[in-house]
């Protein structure tokens, strides 16, 4: 679906681009000789690009200056001259005020810089050679003009809209709206971008309340507080000491300098696919002996920042960085934590759309506050062909041209809760792992043994854990997942619970690594109510437990990654692999297998069969001779392994009819905050009389157009089921695991087709269900190889192992290759 013409314009203000405006320097520009394109140092100094115009004679330094031919903008790149490996940075600076324009910093000779520059702005454009033998690299600076005619920026709001099931959650998704992570039983809240979005809602027939009437002013109010915050501070008890929001250099930067200045214990790394812009996805293992990532410790791995706007989440994984690397010298608890362990973290997963938010056009006439507010990532090719034009930062579309990276794995890929259609904020993409940023993750926890996942969002307080979907039901090891959710929770002071309380989300991060490689998965969403909120709050707050956080007092979000630390260096909460093996040997375990999506949901509402997606899962063990002990995840992989449930301890309670009061109450538009309702009391019976799974409330009426809401309350009077779906002519209210007690249906009076001829309620019924017992699926093995010194294969067996069991796979590398054995079954 094309934009109407007025969000294409309005919500955006920003028209098409115009690109062909000037190509100062690059392999083909006009104006410079192949020499002016080469940045030059005869040695490399570590230092920062981005802080200051360093003198023109200082070592490891190279510029050019130039002017700005357009009012747009500026991008600098670097790239390989002579393919030496090497790391260059680049920054663009403001030669009047040298004040820093863009800048970038990532781990090797592949840089791209891009910001806002005025027509005739003198720019110093910095490249520095941080380290490795490139003695040179090519610089390409381009401007691209944009057009800013476009009309208002228009007002965006954040509104809370009543949803009274879960069906009415995916309902909601389904229009396409900027649907937030801050949801509940009875309500989701969602940002309207402007005003089309206020007649979307409007139309659909949601009831709703406005939380905050001008993000765009709360937006510039933050920023104001953040400047002031930093003026005053000179540094927070965070582990970096940081006063204020990172820009993408600085994350670049700092995960580099971690790595030099500590080299036994941390390791830099550029993760395998460059974004849709070309930028390096940098990330830092740390652990003891750091380079020999084939130790066998379990793997736990933080990411951050897969939606652009949730700055927060990726302030939280760099200062766990800085948490375990400073606090390995002066920490006990921390170095015996990284002793057992090995840890990725990755603070931005999203670079292209991360750089877009925090770097958006601060004047005012740019649509700020859209671009600050993109929550995907770059990807062009699934929007229309009008829309495809223009650079990223500033296009037709806007923010919403990409792909939210949060919807693109894998599990259940294609199903309820992530949308079909480019605009929504969350379109699933065109495939699973369509997108570099998703396959950057799916490679860690591919060759990896990740035993512990944790995935930073921002906001509404919460510890979700899988399934991200009611009706996948919970996995066997559910009581180990809320365990360790719910010991976060009493860190961070969040909610703890299953992903799909919130509202369905398929796609996610966690449904892919939990279901298809049994690593413990978990998002947390930062923060009671704001993507971004002032950095004293969203991040020092938040981080170090104090107040205003929920978790003040209690250790915050540091306690709760140390409580996710602790489990992973936990061997009952994990396998292990142990045996002998000579030392220079290599041990692989391995296992493919294919994992259907949901069925497919399409942009008409129709379905089309699963997608099949294919997995390899391959990590090594280096052998130093003799015993060995190797982390592992349970070979037979949830999905497979079986769901949840109990037996059932006596039959269902007999269905039970709803009798239908005297008289019609007043049409209510505005239940709960109206309590005008029907009031039927009823009772569920519990053991040893009844035994009940489910109990589904339900109404019926004759005309679609009619509309009858239900609400179930127990009997202190809290919402414990709803359904209030509008478009239909019956209404069920589901209830699983009800403990016995008085509950009472409330019937509300939404529309009436016809006033004058009452469409009342009837055949009001509870039925009643038994629990579903625990289902078991097939035991999956690991094929274990062994290869010697001159990679021959040596031996070869399958090994079947269980979460918090130790298998001995015994001398495997004295194993026939052609006499596979299976150990631990």
């Amino acid at each position: 679906m094309t934009p109407s013409p007025s969000r294409t314009s309005s919500v955006r203000a920003v028209a098409a681009l115009g690109v062909g405006a000037a190509v100062i320097f690059g392999l083909n520009a006009p104006v410079a000789s192949a020499q002016e394109n080469v940045l030059r140092a005869d040695r490399a100094v570590a230092r920062s690009c981005f802080q200051e115009v360093l003198p023109a004679t200082a070592a490891g330094v190279d510029r050019r200056e130039v002017t700005s031919s357009v009012d747009g903008l500026v991008q600098a790149r670097l790239t390989d001259h002579e393919g030496a490996p090497g790391d260059w940075d680049v920054a663009v600076f403001d030669k009047a005020t040298g004040e820093l324009v863009a800048a970038s910093a990532a781990l090797a000779n592949r840089e791209f810089a891009e910001s806002f520059v005025r027509e005739g702005q003198q720019l110093v454009v910095q490249g520095c050679r941080y380290g490795g033998g490139a003695r040179s690299v090519v610089l390409g600076v381009d401007f691209l003009a944009i057009d800013r005619q476009g009309g208002p920026t228009e007002r965006a709001e954040l509104v809370r809209v009543s949803t009274a099931s879960q069906q009415d959650k995916s309902t909601l998704l389904g229009l396409g709206l900027d649907v937030t992570e801050k949801a509940d039983a009875t309500g989701v809240e969602v940002v309207l971008a402007g005003e089309e979005d206020r007649r979307t809602l409007r139309e659909s027939g949601f009831t709703f309340e406005v939380l905050n009437p001008d993000l765009s002013a709360t937006s510039r109010a933050n920023a104001a507080e953040d400047r002031e915050y930093a003026a005053r501070t000179a540094s927070t008890g965070l582990p970096s000491g940081r006063t204020s929001y990172r820009h993408l250099w600085d994350y670049e930067y700092e995960v580099k300098e971690l790595a030099r200045t500590n080299p036994r214990i941390a390791r830099a790394v550029t993760l395998p696919h460059p974004t849709i812009e070309g930028k390096d996805v940098v990330a830092l293992e740390i652990a003891q002996n750091v380079g020999n990532t084939a130790d066998g410790k379990p793997v736990n791995l933080t990411l951050a920042l897969h939606h652009a706007r949730e700055w927060p989440a990726a302030e939280h994984a760099m200062e766990w960085a800085y948490e375990l690397v400073r606090g390995y010298a002066k920490d006990a608890e921390i170095r015996g934590l990284v002793d057992r362990t090995r840890n990725v973290v990755v603070p931005v997963v999203n670079p292209d759309g991360f750089t877009i938010s925090r770097e958006a056009e601060p004047r005012g006439d740019f649509s700020r506050f859209d671009y600050e507010m993109k929550r995907k990532n770059c990807r062009v090719e699934d929007s229309p062909p009008e829309l495809r034009t223009g650079v990223c930062s500033a296009n037709p579309a806007g923010r919403e041209r990409g792909t939210d990276l949060n919807r693109n794995y894998g599990g259940f890929w294609g199903g309820s809760g992530a949308s079909p259609n480019w605009r929504s904020d969350t379109f699933r993409g065109s495939a699973p792992f369509s997108e570099p940023e998703t396959r950057n993750v799916r490679s860690i926890v591919s060759d990896r043994q990740v035993t512990n996942l944790l995935t930073l969002h921002t906001y509404s307080n919460l510890v979700l854990r899988v399934p991200g979907v009611l009706d996948v039901r919970p996995p066997l090891e559910e009581a180990a997942s809320k365990a360790l959710g719910d010991a976060m929770a009493s860190r961070n002071g969040y909610t703890s619970q299953p992903s799909w309380a919130l509202y369905d989300t398929t796609g996610t991060t966690e449904d892919w690594s939990f279901w298809a490689t049994g690593g413990l998965g978990y998002t947390l969403e930062i923060g009671p109510s704001e993507f971004h909120p002032p950095f004293a709050e969203g991040v020092v707050a938040e981080y170090l437990g104090q107040a205003p956080a929920a978790g003040a007092g209690k250790g915050g979000n540091r306690g709760a990654f140390l409580e996710m630390l602790k489990n992973a260096a936990d061997p009952s909460a994990h396998s292990t692999l142990v045996g002998t093996a000579p030392a220079g040997h290599t041990l692989k375990l391995h296992k493919t297998f294919q994992t259907p999506t949901s069925p497919v949901l399409q942009p008409d509402g129709s379905t089309t069969p699963p997608i099949y997606v294919r997995d390899d899962l391959n990590s090594t063990l280096g052998t130093t001779g003799g015993r060995f002990a190797w982390a592992v995840n349970a070979s037979t992989r949830p999905y497979v392994a079986g769901r949840l449930g109990r037996d059932p301890q006596a039959p269902p309670q007999v269905g039970t009819t709803l009798a239908n009061p005297e008289g019609v109450p007043a049409i209510n538009t505005n239940y709960p905050a109206d309590s005008t309702a029907e009031a039927i009391p009823f009772r569920i019976a519990g053991l040893p009389d009844a035994d009940n799974g489910k109990a589904a409330v339900s109404i019926r009426w004759g005309s679609v157009d009619t509309d009858w809401d239900l609400y179930v309350v127990d009997s202190t009077g809290a919402v414990v089921a709803s359904s209030a779906t509008g478009g239909t002519n019956s209404e069920t209210a589901v209830m699983h695991d009800p403990p016995a007690g008085d509950y009472t249906a409330l019937v509300v009076n939404f529309a009436q087709a016809d006033p004058n001829a009452v469409d009342d309620w009837s055949a009001g019924r509870v039925d009643f269900a038994s629990p579903t017992p625990t289902t078991y699926g097939p035991k999956e093995a690991y094929q274990l190889t062994c290869t010697n010194r001159k990679g021959k294969l040596v031996g070869v067996t399958d090994v079947y192992v269980d979460r918090g069991q130790t298998v001995d796979v015994g001398s495997v590398c004295t194993s026939s290759a052609r006499d596979t054995k299976r150990r631990g079954r």
